[in-house]
């Protein structure tokens, strides 16, 4: 419970954009209080919130009761998860006795069980079924659970009860797991003011409630905009594939409207860009897609992000940083926003030369044509797929055809299977789920059935579910009291549901993209620690165990068993798959220069100590893109008015760029494999297993690397990936 704690402190619990590094984990003891502290507070378990606060039901630990939660009694529930958590405090504070690692560290890692039960099925809930019955409740609860965190991390007792274990940590018997503890906990508390003054902390404590509900209001917003629907004629659908072209009438007739609708959705626009004919079409949807939070009406979130980059600002000087990024990064791999900035812009100079030579060789296709046009932002996915066409005769459409979801998703646990010995035999109906599209899978070891966890999955998009792609933890793995705590994973997508009775086909970056999820879940499914608050790793360490399993998805074995073609159960022809193969790093550059002008615009702007009061965010987007060269014919992947990685918790923000640093270790790893000969060497396939995987924090992320690697990753790897050159 801990971790989730600390990642807390400055803002409401969220689930991570693309993976939660909060792996908590109560005990059989979490609820055990000293007498004191019973006889001041009692719990009874009788009223009906209670059940969102109890263990959960069922084998192995339990599974979410996700049947019996009801809006309604959230707020209750929280008031006494809340209560139950301050009385596990106060039974650690109330002890008379000198603090050591068993009656401080140990408690404090059980507190706030029940607490932690709640938050995941409200998290959960507002992240896949965010109706507004529950934006409202964020509205109170996000705040609520600040101030409380906050109570927690300035309590003075409990910090000077921490600061004695870890004064005496070298010489109290500990084992190196156990130092660890202490000391990433003592820093924990640390950095989140618990060493401040009362009138710093007073003023940290406001900010932190002031921000949880700018992050709930900036994420309503971008999830209303998001919510609306684009209408376009039959014109604007000539070239879209034909199921690409149903699901889009069939969400018009849902929702009432003639023609077709294409939802504002990444998983819906980016299709439509890249295949529609309609120029003009591709225009109006990229607007409405690139201006979510921008359009001067009641969404726009543009003085939310102002006050929330001052906020920040002024956090970080009373805490004794320069800037919020420096603060940020204190306890990453990176260290220094420097390091960061330094590695992204050693990239970003081939990124970029590699984007001017992809819009040439658009440029000279549609003048070959005759379009008479300037390659522009919503020209670049369509132009881009007529260039591989003519380049490599590869059409995405024709291998789509092999790419079968629930194809996909054996193709997935095979790999898993075969790397780390784990089984998946789907259970859905007997456990309780959030909707009817939820999977649920028991995973068990395959060498002799032994229980590992618990995967679900819910892969379709609808009304009132965030965007994009990202895994989260329900339960976490640890050992505390020496009872192993089973972990329970969720993958979750935002695919094109098919109309009924079709199969649903993705792309090759869908499937990419599914590897991606389900390597974060393997990820909390290996986890081996004896501590919950050291289940979680460094944000920019958490995407390298996800972006290494996506080099399994064309491996020849996935492609031969998996790849098969959705009518004739063909295997995918190898004429195909080198084309596949050869067309690897085609687009790069765009890809690239996408993701890294964010990174960049991320960091630079919490890199500013001291932001205007008249900060203005469209305008500070166009002189950094302007700064660092940004190529015109590209726009951010998220713009600031809707990045909700940024600005709907402090999650990822100076932490974007954690997806470079992540990707080259990624890169380095999978070359580790490559040197062997082969992609599903066991011998690796066991360091990495044991070393990466396992380990959660329990050791420096750096330390851990080295020893799966022997030697520190190296940077030409990613380069070589991504077909750009590795020189300087």
């Amino acid at each position: 419970m801990m971790r989730t704690i600390l990642l807390a402190g400055a803002g409401a619990m969220t689930l991570a954009a693309c993976a939660s590094t909060n792996m908590d984990g109560g005990t059989a003891t979490a609820g055990e209080r000293t007498e004191a502290a019973a006889e001041e507070t009692s719990f009874n378990m009788t009223e009906p919130h209670d059940v969102l606060l109890a263990e959960w039901p069922g084998p192995h630990g339990g599974l979410p009761p996700f049947d019996k939660v009801d809006p309604n009694l959230f707020p209750a529930a929280f008031d006494e998860g809340i209560a139950r958590m301050k009385a596990d405090v106060a039974a650690i504070t109330a002890n008379t006795q000198p603090a050591t690692f068993d009656n401080t560290m140990v408690p404090l890692e059980e507190a706030g069980a029940e607490l932690e039960r709640v938050a995941t099925l409200f998290f959960t809930m507002t992240s896949n079924m965010n109706s507004p019955e529950y934006q409202d409740l964020s509205k109170t609860i996000s705040p609520q659970l600040s101030q409380a965190y906050d109570e927690m991390n300035f309590n003075k007792d409990l910090f000077q009860r921490v600061k004695a274990v870890y004064d005496a940590r070298n010489s109290s018997g500990l084992n190196p797991e156990q130092i660890r503890l202490v000391e990433e906990t003592y820093e924990g508390f640390v950095r989140r003011g618990a060493a401040l003054e009362q009138a710093q902390q007073e003023r940290v404590g406001e900010i932190n409630t002031r921000l949880s509900q700018l992050f709930t209001s900036f994420s309503n917003k971008v999830l209303a905009d998001e919510g609306k629907l684009i209408s376009v004629d039959e014109a604007a659908t000539k070239g879209l594939p034909a199921a690409l072209k149903a699901s889009f009438k069939t969400a018009a007739t849902d929702a009432g409207m003639s023609g077709y609708a294409v939802a504002n959705t990444r998983s819906s626009v980016d299709p439509f860009l890249t295949f529609s004919d309609d120029r003009a079409a591709r225009e109006k949807v990229w607007r409405a897609f690139v201006d979510r939070g921008d359009n001067g009406d009641e969404n726009d979130t543009n003085a939310l992000i102002a006050e929330i980059v001052k906020l920040r600002a002024e956090r970080a000087k009373l805490m004794g940083y320069a800037n919020h990024a420096e603060w940020r990064m204190s306890d990453t791999m990176a260290k220094d926003p420097q390091a960061a900035m330094d590695l992204m812009m050693r990239v970003w100079k081939p990124a970029v030369a590699r984007v001017h030579e992809e819009v040439a060789d658009m440029q000279a296709l549609a003048d070959k044509e005759g379009a008479g046009i300037t390659i522009e932002p919503w020209d670049y996915r369509y132009y881009a797929e007529k260039v591989r066409k003519d380049r490599y005769a590869l059409d995405q459409n024709e291998f789509k055809n092999y790419f079968e979801l629930n194809n996909m998703i054996e193709a997935s646990f095979y790999m898993a299977d075969r790397l780390y010995g784990y089984s998946f035999e789907e259970v859905t109906g007997k456990y309780p789920t959030f909707h009817p599209d939820v999977r649920i899978y028991h995973v068990t070891n395959t060498s002799d059935g032994s229980h590992v966890g618990y995967l679900y999955r819910d892969d379709f998009a609808r009304q009132y579910k965030r965007s994009g792609a990202w895994q989260s933890t329900y339960r976490g793995e640890d050992q505390l009291g020496g009872e192993k705590t089973y972990p329970i994973a969720s993958n979750n997508n935002n695919f094109t549901k098919g109309a009924p009775g079709e199969p649903v086909l993705i792309s090759l970056d869908d499937a990419e993209t599914l590897f991606h999820e389900f390597g974060h879940a393997l990820h909390a499914l290996t986890n081996s620690v004896t501590y919950p608050s050291l289940g979680g790793t460094p944000r920019d360490f958490v995407e390298f165990p996800s972006q290494v399993h996506e080099n399994w998805v064309l491996t020849p074995e996935i492609l031969d068993k998996y790849a098969r073609h959705y009518k004739t159960g063909e295997p995918m022809p190898q004429a195909l798959i080198d084309k596949l193969n050869e067309a690897r790093t085609f687009n790069q550059g765009f890809a690239t220069v996408e993701y890294l002008a964010d990174a960049i615009v991320d960091m630079k702007l919490h890199m500013d100590p001291n932001p205007p009061a008249d900060f203005d965010p469209d305008a500070y987007e166009r002189e950094t893109l302007e700064e660092i060269g940004m190529p015109d014919e590209i726009v951010l992947r998220h713009r600031l008015p809707h990045f909700l990685h940024l600005f709907s918790s402090d999650a990822y923000s100076a932490g974007y760029y954690s997806y470079l640093w992540s990707d080259v270790m990624a890169s380095d790893a999978w070359a580790a494999f490559e040197e062997t000969g082969d992609p599903w060497d066991p011998a690796t396939a066991k360091k990495f297993k044991e070393i990466i995987l396992a380990t959660g924090d329990a050791i420096p992320r750096d330390e851990a690397y080295r020893e799966f690697r022997g030697r520190d990753p190296k940077v030409e790897a990613l380069l070589e990936n991504r077909g750009f050159p590795t020189g300087q």
